[in-house]
């Protein structure tokens, strides 16, 4: 059994806002230069072993290394911050691939109500015995029915099969332009017309038994979306099937800003009447910001649309001026601020896992190119779309202008920010 890397029970147990330090947003971040970790953490003892159930169908062995990265991504201190970007998607994903897989010999795409929950906590069980942390299924709004085939009518393999027109599935499905998809849906598309047709059958039996009682339509397509992407978990080889799964959440991810925002009074009664005093309005805007850096990292696209929110939202209470650029706001202030150098960590909105290394610690990627200015909506302005190449975004992140990476002309613009859960201890 694969050897998981628990932090200690000390880290483990503080609040998530009690490892961020206090930081002023308006300091010019400068790029993230890797911190060594003092000392490796220490690795689980045999007696962190699971106890397993006995009665789940699911071959976690076959996958392994997968089980290990999803212990990775949401390990116990981390998995909270990096929840929406990178913990959950890599959950949900892991589950997909599991009971994809398993279907080679059950033949079905779904479990029973007994046999998900007994899956599900002997998965969460694997999880957190290899370091991740213990509150996934709260932290992830994992339930076991996500883990059945819900309102969809076939769960069925042969009948999936036989139903849906699976070479084209596989076709739009089988290897996603990692980067395009999310503007062109090609497999997107070819998902929901599979689902719509495995929906449909529900109401030709509904119409044969006379019954007049139909599901939510919505609902039902949803439910039979996780069937489709289980049935490509099994015609996918593992890792391709991550690859194209994660892909495929990321595109729902970044299209929303994850971060909640507090009462604003403060800042309108700061920033109105044309801003009179300056200080006073940056002070409060800062202030603001500083609660919304405790919650999250976000990737570069979400903190687009989590400035264009929090900016349509100071339109509306009057305030008019570019507070953005009056305040030197910009897009990292918008998410989570870690280590010393004063700045905040926008992940790529490529998918990324997070690393763990004995020697070096805890790292995951942050795009770091520039220091991209927040910008200000136009009256009535949507946040601005990455699929719209006409859309003039200063220095808008590489991956959201249709580039295969992150590089840029400057090495330094992209360095991965090693964070030290031993460092962190000692804070």
């Amino acid at each position: 059994m694969a050897l998981g890397y628990p932090l200690s029970s000390r880290l483990a147990n503080r609040r998530a806002d009690e490892l961020i330090p206090e930081i002023s947003p308006t300091a010019a971040p400068e790029p993230f230069l890797p911190l060594l970790a003092p000392s490796p953490l220490t690795p689980f003892a045999n007696s962190t072993i699971p106890k397993l159930s006995g009665l789940c169908v699911l071959n976690f062995t076959a996958l392994t290394n997968m089980m290990v990265v999803t212990s990775t991504d949401c390990m116990a201190a981390f998995a909270p911050l990096l929840a929406n970007v990178v913990c959950c998607p890599q959950v949900e994903t892991t589950l997909v691939i599991l009971i994809g897989q398993s279907s080679k010999h059950t033949n079905t795409l779904a479990l029973n109500g007994s046999l998900a929950a007994h899956c599900l906590s002997d998965f969460e069980q694997i999880l957190v015995g290899q370091g991740a942390n213990d509150s996934l299924s709260k932290i992830c709004s994992v339930h076991s029915s996500n883990l059945t085939e819900g309102s969809c009518p076939v769960s069925d393999v042969a009948e999936f099969e036989s139903t849906v027109d699976s070479a084209n599935l596989l076709a739009a499905c089988g290897k996603i332009d990692i980067v395009n998809e999310c503007c062109e849906q090609l497999c997107q598309n070819a998902i929901l017309d599979a689902a719509t047709k495995l929906a449909q059958k529900a109401y030709n039996l509904l119409s044969l038994d006379g019954s007049h009682v139909l599901s939510d339509h919505s609902t039902r397509i949803n439910d039979c979306k996780s069937i489709v992407l289980r049935w490509l978990g099994c015609k996918l080889e593992p890792s391709r099937a991550k690859e194209v799964l994660r892909g495929l959440s990321n595109c729902r991810i970044n299209k929303v800003c994850p971060l909640k925002f507090p009462n604003m009074s403060h800042v309108i009664e700061g920033c109105g009447t044309a801003i009179s005093n300056r200080t006073a309005c940056c002070s409060s805007v800062e202030n603001y910001v500083s609660h919304l850096q405790r919650q999250s990292f976000v990737t570069n696209l979400q903190a687009l649309n989590c400035a264009a929110s929090l900016g349509t939202k100071l339109r509306k209470a009057n305030i008019t001026q570019n507070v953005y650029s009056q305040c030197h706001i910009s897009l990292k202030d918008f998410s989570l601020q870690v280590g010393t150098q004063e700045s905040g960590c926008l992940l790529p909105s490529l998918p990324s896992d997070v690393v763990f290394d004995k020697s070096t610690g805890v790292s995951f990627l942050c795009d770091l190119n520039d220091n991209i200015p927040a910008p200000w909506p136009a009256a009535s302005q949507l946040p601005a779309s990455s699929c719209n190449r006409t859309v003039k975004i200063p220095a808008l992140p590489a991956a959201a202008s249709g580039q295969s990476s992150f590089e840029s002309k400057d090495a330094k613009a992209l360095l991965c920010l090693m964070v030290s859960a031993a460092l962190l201890i000692l804070m």
